[in-house]
């Protein structure tokens, strides 16, 4: 019988997603080793004819609210190659309080070559973002990552003016902290988005880093492509580091893929992204 009287212990609120996942080598070949995942976050791996194996991340939600959690965590063996890339953009829906936290925590051992490419995020008015990207690279390993931030609906005429958030990565090469930079906005956000010394009224922000020993040789060819499209190209630490503010994100957009793109050809890939970034 139930006991209404009994004490019971409330569940958290909000989603708590998680993707574990790593490759190893097989051969000349990349395969996946080990796959857990817990909804609404889920994983699917295909060969997108990029010249690497992608590992597809699918939020099945369609968006996340405050409260919500998730956690990706990969591993590439020695001498694996892979791409994980998102299968559409994010939604951060507004919070009535409570932040929705994102996590990456992404290990490229020796000799292994990582692309990591979220679609965009975008922040809803009212939403509140904590996300952290956490890369551990080997010396000898390469790793391409990006992301595209969109500051509310402007199709809709919606701003991004209330909410918080707090967007930081942090590189280690060899176990050494080499770059590490956070974005926080919060309060007035419109003031600060709008400011001249802040995003200079900006709809969208994007951040592109090349962390391996081919970065500083590729920081003159980078700054050549971004040319005319907003952005800028700088090298802290060996890490190669591009940024871009824009009024329109569908430019943002392309103007990070013409730069993504440049720096696969540079390196002897297709100069293509994913089928996914399409569509």
């Amino acid at each position: 019988m139930f006991d209404a009287t009994l004490p019971c212990e409330a569940s958290p609120p909000g989603m708590r997603g998680m993707a574990r996942l790593a490759f190893r080598r097989e051969g000349d070949d990349t395969v996946l080793a080990t796959l857990s995942q817990t909804a609404p976050l889920r994983v699917f791996v295909q060969d997108d004819g990029g010249g690497l194996p992608s590992a597809v991340l699918v939020t099945t939600s369609g968006g996340l609210v405050g409260g919500d959690r998730l956690g990706v965590e990969a591993t590439l063996g020695a001498g694996t190659r892979a791409t994980i890339v998102a299968q559409a953009a994010e939604k951060i829906y507004r919070s009535l309080g409570p932040d929705a936290v994102v996590t990456a925590d992404l290990r490229v051992e020796a000799e292994a070559r990582l692309e990591y490419l979220p679609q965009e995020t975008i922040l809803f008015d009212g939403a509140r973002l904590r996300r952290e990207t956490r890369i551990d690279a080997a010396p000898t390993a390469t790793v391409m990552a990006g992301e595209i931030l969109v500051f509310g609906r402007r199709a809709r005429g919606e701003r991004f003016a209330g909410g918080a958030l707090r967007d930081a990565w942090s590189v280690r090469r060899g176990g050494r902290l080499v770059w590490a930079d956070a974005l926080v906005l919060e309060d007035d956000l419109a003031a600060a988005i709008d400011h001249p010394a802040g995003l200079g009224g900006a709809a969208a922000c994007a951040t592109l880093i090349l962390v391996g020993h081919v970065a500083p040789r590729r920081l003159a060819h980078l700054r050549l492509v971004l040319a005319g499209s907003g952005g800028a190209a700088t090298l802290v630490n060996g890490v190669l580091v591009a940024r871009w503010l824009s009024p329109d994100p569908l430019a943002l957009r392309r103007a990070f893929a013409k730069a993504w793109r440049a720096l696969r050809e540079a390196d002897g890939l297709p100069g293509r992204m994913p089928r996914l970034w399409n569509i």
